[in-house]
């Protein structure tokens, strides 16, 4: 084809065509005149020019020297300087390893993206495991090409421009000699392949999108924003790719009673002032069934009990965390006259008709309260 050649006409594009315009003709003309298709001598010549039309229009360097009038294919300026248009990047890729490395076909299949589902559990099944069956809106690997992307009865047939390579090259001079440069094929898009007939499902990607079930298993002991990974369980790649992996996301659920502070479970437990005077032995709802407490006599509101071992399993080793129950004891607030009779009996015994009252520097903390109770203060 001679320089006079106009390729923004063979492409059927204008002159101020961006390059997806440019792309986009190319496309549409290849699948037209491949010589797979048509295969009569007229068509694979004009195959052979909407090629190197597009080869010179897809470069910006290229385009530039055909739009100034200048022969693209024509050796490059004498050695006092580069001509208008020169390639140079493509030089020094080729003399510091960057356009002759030999890259063949790049592969259709690509890992699968990693996917994310929230699972919301109650605390009883942070604490002790569960099993759960979830439903995951995933792609899978097509049913109809098993993959290929390929209509049933064809299979990707090789690239006529490239034979299968996946890159065409260029021998290009310049003052430093001969230089040659690769670039991805322009039919196949660097896949040494070409699909003639797209699968009717999945339109040549090899996958497509369904709701599957996974029965997985939670270990004892997540608690809220524990991630768990499942290798392999996420989306299938693209060309049947690789499946990338699921993640869940535990959320747990608050609970009616207890409160978890890492492994260790905080509950509140309301007693009369008799039961805190005199002690007494309560029964209370542990996540393990009912457990039986000891109050002793003079517990005082704000009191901690630890029951040792109640807690939530350790999710990275063995044992167990502590169930620590909060005393408040509660003051009556009506009291029948006999009652209040009984009471001012006892004060006057204790002489605390008019106690005088005891100052702290300040309200003791919760968790000093916490530290107290297991250090048996």
């Amino acid at each position: 084809m001679s320089v006079t050649t106009d390729y923004y006409a063979v492409l059927g594009v204008r002159r101020d065509a961006n390059a997806e315009d440019i792309k986009k003709a190319y496309r549409r003309l290849a699948r037209e005149l491949h010589p797979d298709v048509n295969p009569d001598p007229v068509t694979q010549e004009r195959f052979k020019e909407i090629t190197q039309a597009y080869e010179v229009l897809s470069d910006p360097d290229k385009r530039q020297m055909y739009d100034l009038g200048g022969d693209p294919f024509a050796p490059a300026g004498a050695a006092g300087g580069f001509a208008a248009g020169f390639p140079f990047s493509e030089m020094m890729d080729a003399f510091f390893g960057g356009g002759t490395t030999a890259r063949g076909p790049r592969s259709r299949a690509r890992r699968g993206r990693n996917a994310t589902i929230r699972v919301d559990l109650d605390l009883s099944e942070c604490v002790f495991g569960a099993t759960r069956e979830l439903t995951v809106d995933t792609a899978v690997v097509c049913p109809t090409c098993s993959g290929e992307g390929s209509a049933p009865g064809s299979h990707p047939s090789t690239c006529e421009v490239c034979n299968g390579r996946g890159e065409v090259s260029q021998v290009t001079r310049s003052f430093l000699g001969q230089v040659m440069t690769s670039r991805p094929c322009p039919g196949c898009g660097g896949f040494g392949t070409v699909i003639r007939k797209p699968c009717p499902e999945c339109d040549a990607d090899g996958r497509v999108r369904t709701r599957r079930t996974v029965k997985v298993r939670i270990p004892a002991g997540v608690e809220d924003g524990t991630h768990i990974q499942l290798a392999g369980e996420g989306e299938v790649g693209p060309g049947d790719g690789p499946p990338g992996d699921l993640f869940l996301e535990i959320v747990q659920r608050p609970h009616q009673i207890f409160e978890r502070h890492g492994d260790d479970l905080h509950c509140t437990l309301t007693i009369p002032m008799t039961a805190a005077a005199l002690g007494a032995t309560l029964q209370i709802q542990t996540l393990d069934g009912p457990a039986n407490i000891d109050i002793r006599p003079g517990t005082q509101s704000g009191q901690a009990i630890p029951l040792y071992g109640q807690g939530s399993s350790h999710l990275h080793g063995p044992g167990r965390g502590d169930l620590v129950i909060h005393v408040t004891v509660e003051t009556p607030v009506k009291l029948e006259p006999e009652q209040e009779e009984l009471l001012r009996q006892l004060a006057r015994q204790r002489g605390e008709e008019s106690p005088p009252g005891r100052f702290s520097p300040g309200e003791q903390g919760f968790f000093s309260r916490l530290r107290d109770a297991f250090n048996g203060r």
